[in-house]
């Protein structure tokens, strides 16, 4: 029996409207889920762009006066391959800088308006055999006073307990999203089952003529496939509301501090994208699963 768009879409709309309680709370239920997925991705997305230039098991980093000649230049990079507690060292010049902070300052133009790539010193970025912060002084002691230094600095406890902290924390909400999930595909199941339940008397008589399986499931599939929609639009609307808030907010209170943390329009697109792929797929699926596990009732 072949499949009818105007049928499909009535029958859709009825299963819909017949369970409403049961839909708005599944609904509710995936919009939740996804913008704690959501969160969880801006909140590491955040820290990443805080804390770029620490990356890679970086625990020093060794600016060079901007005037520093190529032979203090050339001692350094020398004294680093043959010191010991070194495990690895990278030079890093004015025009690479340059390109960082336009990444790390892009949500403050005002901030990289000011900044030429002449003003940003030279460095290295240090890697040392072991992280431990007793190893990490001595070589910051070491190169504090070297000719051609202008400062040191080290990845000191607050920037690993920072990161720490947020990983913990969206590994928490990824924990929950995961749990009202899991507690949406329920719900999901729930739902067509209830359905397919007030219409076995149809699903009877539509059998007995001939109608094939896929015929009957269909508009219970597609039910499952609204709810993904819907829920995963208003996930989004909410994630992009929430992340524009948060910035605004660093702008208007100028909160130099967390500006680091503001994450991009286009990376919240790219979340954004990611949610409503899942939000649909998981609901069809478990659509899909429920009116073959009721098709019998």
């Amino acid at each position: 029996m072949a499949l009818n768009v105007d049928y499909v879409a009535r029958e859709t709309g009825t299963n819909l409207v017949r369970n409403v309680g049961l839909t708005i709370a599944t609904i509710l239920t995936v919009v939740v889920s996804l913008v704690l997925v959501g969160a969880a991705f801006l909140i590491r997305q955040g820290v990443d762009n805080a804390f770029t230039t620490w990356r890679g098991g970086i625990e020093l980093i060794i600016y060079l006066e901007p005037t520093a000649t190529p032979q203090q230049t050339a001692a350094m990079r020398t004294s680093l391959a043959d010191n010991p507690e070194v495990k690895r060292s990278e030079y890093v010049d004015k025009e690479t800088a340059y390109k960082e902070a336009k990444k790390l300052f892009k949500n403050s133009p005002e901030m990289l308006s000011s900044i030429k790539p002449s003003d940003l010193p030279p460095s290295f970025r240090v890697v040392p055999v072991r992280g431990d912060v007793a190893t990490v002084k001595v070589l910051e002691n070491q190169y504090a006073k070297s000719a051609g230094v202008r400062e040191v600095f080290s990845a000191n406890d607050t920037i690993r307990t920072v990161q720490a902290i947020a990983g913990f924390i969206s590994n928490l909400v990824v924990l929950a999203a995961l749990i009202l999930g899991m507690t949406a595909a329920v719900l999901i199941l729930n739902t067509i089952r209830m359905a397919m339940f007030a219409r076995r008397r149809e699903i009877e008589v539509m059998k007995l003529v001939g109608a094939t399986n896929w015929f009957i499931r269909v508009p219970f599939m597609l039910e499952g496939l609204v709810q993904g929609i819907f829920g995963s639009v208003l996930a989004v609307a909410v994630l992009v509301f929430g992340n524009n808030l948060f910035n605004s907010q660093l702008d208007k209170r100028g909160i130099k501090l967390l500006a680091n943390f503001a994450v991009s329009n286009s990376d919240v697109t790219g979340i954004s994208v990611i949610l409503v792929v899942v939000g649909i797929t998981v609901s069809v699926i478990f659509s899909g699963i429920a009116a073959s596990l009721y098709l019998d009732v």
